[in-house]
């Protein structure tokens, strides 16, 4: 999906693009002015995510959530058919939403990074960060599957 999450939603934007969902944080792009907003909604054909009742009201298409929480957020786009799976193969960087490279097993990587040559390692191509798949995606695999199992049970 191409979405465009509201800085009211700000938490959510990581595990959608963990998700590969081309996500556009408004808070990056500096769009605070709801018509400045809905114009890029509509010029990139995103979905708007929202909490306020009045955007979500005037975009072509909006998923409007409810609650604060990250957790509660998830479960509400699961329930909107937004697919939280994992990807396998990340396309979207979290930090920028630019596109993500394999880097190369005999390629050298920062000293916060592992050895690619040990495990799978993505660079975004737009601001340079290394991705790869640490406890922390164990944990935000955690959160998405009960993410999920909320979505159902709704």
């Amino acid at each position: 999906m191409r979405l465009l999450v509201d800085v009211m939603c700000g938490g959510l934007v990581s595990y959608l693009r963990m998700c590969n969902h081309d996500t556009v944080y408004a808070g990056d792009r500096g769009l605070e002015a709801d018509d400045d907003l809905l114009a890029v909604a509509r010029d990139e054909d995103r979905t708007v995510v929202t909490r306020d009742v009045d955007l979500a009201g005037r975009a072509e298409d909006s998923i409007l959530l409810e609650s604060r929480e990250v957790e509660t957020g998830l479960a509400a786009l699961a329930a909107a058919g937004v697919d939280l799976s994992l990807a396998v193969a990340p396309e979207f960087c979290g930090r920028c939403n630019g596109p993500l490279e394999a880097v190369a097993s005999t390629a050298s990587t920062p000293a916060y990074a592992p050895d690619p040559a040990d495990r799978e390692v993505w660079r975004c191509r737009d601001c340079g960060q290394y991705f790869w798949r640490g406890s922390h995606w164990d944990r935000v695999a955690e959160t998405l599957s009960s993410a999920r199992e909320s979505a159902t049970e709704r």
